[in-house]
């Protein structure tokens, strides 16, 4: 799973991308005309894995990941003025199953703000105008072809082609009005036949204000009141530098700095839950290892993310919830206290099911 960094010139994005990653990208990189992205992937912070690996004793550790695209900068109106987002850009972004939008909400004489002032709120409606003129440019020439092919076409696939103009003209409206795609009320079929337009309002986004060092005890003030979408606040700074330390220094850092918990973990796990994924986990001798699914999968799916072979010859699947394996201390006791129990193919599994698959092949 793939999310884009964004952001417009000056807001901290690759200092957000170094603090999150444990990374040391040259932050001026962007600003001398660089095109290339940034990447890195992550481990999902969860402690549930250490807690099972107490319990088992496994030979290796192995949470979920995400991986982190730290993208050009983008300067706001400028771009779209010009004739839309640099393409190379643009497909960067639009492969992403997620945007992460650094604000900046930081002063610093010494890295001047392109408007001359801080404002979060105009800094969001800049870039959201950005991303939705891209959108409006896919949607105004699909619907010239639909127009144009409409009259020509039979009645069974006219009336699939007509139902796909009015959902388009239905979004065109919704960004011309500000609302992003992702806020828009669609049908399960009706979202699943956009997913080849890779609508960059579509997809999740996480806003990171990028707060100084005066701020890291307030919570964000920052509304931004759209579906699939959340706000946390960061001191990207701050974050980058604990990132470059070993677990004892960032521990007497973050105490000097009234720090309780790396605001890092806690951008990751949002970032993870907006991708709409859940963790099923694993747990042997062999290894612990939390398998990323998406939310509401059935049991026979999620067999698949391990192996095919274990999807194609699904027979049962033994479950037990973490909070039930922790309370009975192991496994042997939670299946004296009848907590571990056999599910089908549609069974849906939830957030934090120890899984077991049996299978036939």
């Amino acid at each position: 799973m793939k999310i884009a960094i964004v952001g417009l010139t000056n807001s901290g994005k690759t200092t957000v991308f170094n603090a999150l990653t444990r990374g040391n990208a040259e932050t001026a990189a962007y600003s001398s005309g660089q095109i290339e992205p940034n990447l890195a992937t992550v481990k999902v912070p969860d402690e549930r894995l250490a807690a099972l690996s107490k319990m088992f004793n496994p030979r290796k550790i192995t949470p979920a990941d995400v991986q982190y695209v730290d993208v050009a900068g983008i300067s706001g109106s400028g771009d779209r003025q010009s004739g839309g987002l640099p393409a190379a850009l643009l497909n960067y972004i639009a492969t992403a199953d997620a945007l992460l939008h650094v604000v900046r909400a930081f002063e610093d004489s010494s890295v001047p703000h392109p408007d001359g002032s801080i404002n979060p709120a105009r800094d969001v409606a800049a870039l959201d105008l950005e991303l939705a003129f891209s959108d409006l440019a896919i949607i105004e020439r699909r619907l010239n072809r639909l127009n144009s092919e409409i009259g020509k076409m039979a009645s069974r696939e006219k009336e699939a082609r007509i139902a796909e103009r009015d959902l388009l003209v239905r979004l065109q409206e919704a960004l011309e009005n500000e609302t992003p795609i992702r806020s828009v009320a669609m049908s399960d079929d009706e979202e699943r036949s956009l997913r080849g337009y890779q609508f960059l309002t579509a997809k999740p986004m996480l806003l990171v204000l990028n707060v100084g060092e005066d701020a890291l005890d307030q919570a964000p003030t920052l509304s931004y009141p759209h579906r699939n979408s959340a706000v946390v606040a960061l001191a990207g700074k701050i974050e980058a530098e604990l990132a470059q330390l070993d677990d004892a220094d960032a521990r007497t850092f973050m105490d000097d700095l009234g720090i309780e918990q790396a605001a890092r973990d806690r951008v990751i796990q949002r970032s993870y839950d907006l991708l709409g994924l859940i963790s099923f986990l694993t747990a042997g001798q062999d290894e612990v290892r939390a398998w990323p699914i998406r939310r509401n999968m059935p049991a026979v799916e999620a067999a698949g993310a391990i192996h095919s072979d274990i999807q194609r010859g699904f027979i049962r699947a033994e479950i037990v919830a973490f909070k039930d394996l922790m309370s009975a201390g192991s496994m042997n006791d939670a299946k004296k206290a009848g907590t571990v129990r056999m599910e089908g193919k549609t069974y849906i599994v939830q957030d934090g099911d120890i899984c077991h698959f049996l299978f036939n092949v």
